[in-house]
């Protein structure tokens, strides 16, 4: 066997963290915490959005919620996260 390339490992990372992130997501959304998670996800439900497509938007809101977090090394902004997930479909701005 071959070893495995760092390609191989940041896509397998990639596929941990959007799994993650994910089910993240489908525990915000059955514990109804915060309740703009089942709200939302509500909302673009019945405006025709595929619960995958939902599910990877509110994933990159919370994606990008935790790298501010980290990177401006201070809490989770829950007030920010919520109006964020209220926007959607549309998504935060990319960072530069």
């Amino acid at each position: 066997m071959s070893e495995p390339t760092d390609i191989d490992n940041d896509n397998d990372e990639e596929e941990f963290t959007e799994a993650t992130l994910i089910e993240a997501i489908e525990n915000q959304i059955e514990s109804d915490n915060p309740p703009a998670a089942k709200a939302i996800f509500n909302k673009l439900t019945l405006v025709g959005t595929e619960r995958e497509e939902i599910l990877n938007l509110m994933a990159h809101v919370l994606a990008y919620e935790i790298d501010a977090m980290l990177e401006e090394d201070r809490p989770f902004n829950t007030e920010w996260y919520e109006a964020a997930l209220r926007a959607l479909p549309e998504l935060p701005p990319e960072k530069p």
